[in-house]
């Protein structure tokens, strides 16, 4: 009789709420052991690592900058992926097949007004997860960044305009459906199942609606 596969595991940042949270359940549902903990609680082997946590701060023109913003945009969306990434790659490597999957966001693919701090963390983002692609080619990893446009959860733009729900919510005002937290975690469970050989260097998502960061249909 052969020998059982050992569980699958799985790290989900920013797992508390919206897509984090949707992320964890749809991996535990395709079969992976799922903890939101640091190294500390993972151990030395780790098959998929989703860097989820990130955020949005403000919709000013860049010579209105609010400049602690910025700085908390890129904390967050470069630096803690960095610091989290840089902790359990090794047990990414050590699992012989390991996958990263960074969130990144349409914003950083493309510019526009308002968005200069975020799409500016965006970027950031996207170009350090092509760099780790390049840098860790030799290594049994695959890397992946998910790039959503407009996903409607119940917390990023409330927290992007300060708690102002009236603001929050004319983001989405008229758009039929928006995606969903679940839509982004049906798409990383399906790259975590595909194939160790098969990498999906980019998957861009957009509700139909979107056809542009400022093409989008409104129904009045």
């Amino acid at each position: 009789m052969s020998a059982m596969a050992p569980t699958r595991t799985a790290v989900v940042t920013g797992a508390s709420s919206g897509i984090g949270a949707a992320t964890a359940r749809a991996l535990a549902a395709a079969g992976f052991e799922v903890t939101c903990a640091l190294a500390a609680a993972v151990g030395g082997r780790l098959d998929v690592l989703v860097n989820n946590a990130g955020g949005a701060a403000g919709a000013d023109p860049v010579l209105d900058a609010d400049v602690d913003g910025w700085r908390w945009m890129y904390e967050v969306n470069v630096l803690g992926v960095l610091r989290v990434t840089k902790a359990l790659a090794p047990a990414l490597v050590a699992s012989g097949a390991g996958l990263l999957v960074n969130l990144g966001s349409t914003a950083g693919r493309i510019a526009y007004e308002g968005g200069g701090g975020y799409t500016a963390a965006k970027h950031g983002l996207a170009v350090m997860t092509e760099t780790l692609r390049l840098e860790l080619v030799a290594e049994p990893v695959r890397i992946t960044e998910i790039a959503p446009g407009m996903v409607r959860t119940d917390e990023f733009s409330v927290k992007r305009f300060g708690g102002d729900e009236q603001k929050a919510a004319a983001v989405y005002e008229g758009v039929a459906e928006p995606l969903v937290a679940e839509d982004i975690a049906d798409a990383i469970a399906w790259v975590a199942t595909r194939p160790p050989h098969v990498n999906i260097d980019l998957l861009v998502m957009k509700p139909r609606a979107q056809a542009a960061q400022h093409k989008v249909h409104r129904e009045r």
